[in-house]
């Protein structure tokens, strides 16, 4: 049986002030600096000559705001899914690491344990970050089997698809970067005797050449 090639081209939003600041963000939310709108504005020029069918966003505001950018230049019509979210990390959104370690000290020390099930308080757990993350995944390969699509999402989503597809555990620590505005790409097809998820490329960001984020 033939398994059509299905794609993933996953955008990690462009650079937004609580980046640039090192706050946690989660589903909180900040502007992108005039750095982050050229490096979305480089993204969507290059990913103008690349045929793809759906353009889709998580629906925060910087996911939102990068994706517009895009599809400026694409001519989609973004849509949203609340499940390409960020997790959500409660009481520690906001906030940089010194004021983390001085407010929330007994949080901070959990969360550094890598313990899935730690649920941070006015937040949500890793695991159940992970689930909705893999829902959005798994449902979309069902419903668009052959489809290009592109994601504009988060760090998280990123480290989530490469644990589900490595077969890498939540306990394990992150092992992977993907920058502002970078391009991963994953398909799933027939490869190496099997129909699987491989990864074709990873935090590409070769068109954020000569852009100064900061």
């Amino acid at each position: 049986m033939t398994v059509p090639e299905t794609t993933l081209m996953i955008i990690r939003h462009s650079e937004t002030t609580w980046n640039r600041d090192r706050r946690f963000q989660g589903h909180g939310d900040s502007d992108l600096t005039a750095g982050g709108r050229a490096q979305a504005d480089a993204l969507g020029r290059r990913l103008a000559q690349i045929p793809f069918d759906d353009l889709l966003s998580s629906d925060m505001g910087r996911t939102q705001a990068t994706a517009a950018i895009i599809a400026a230049h694409t001519g989609h019509t973004v849509k949203t899914d609340p499940r390409l979210r960020e997790r959500h990390y409660g009481v520690l959104e906001g906030l940089n690491i010194h004021e983390i370690k001085r407010d929330h000290a007994e949080v901070y020390g959990r969360l550094i344990t890598e313990d899935p099930a730690f649920v941070i308080p006015d937040g949500e757990s890793h695991q159940q970050h992970y689930a909705y993350n893999i829902d959005f995944l798994e449902e979309w390969l069902r419903q668009r089997p052959g489809a290009t699509t592109a994601v504009v999402t988060h760090g998280g989503f990123l480290d989530n698809i490469f644990r589900y597809i490595a077969g890498r555990t939540l306990g394990a620590p992150r092992c992977i970067l993907a920058g502002n505005a970078s391009l991963s790409t994953i398909t799933h097809g027939q490869f190496y005797g099997s129909p699987r998820w491989i990864i074709r490329s990873w935090g590409d960001v070769g068109h954020l050449t000569g852009i100064d984020a900061a």
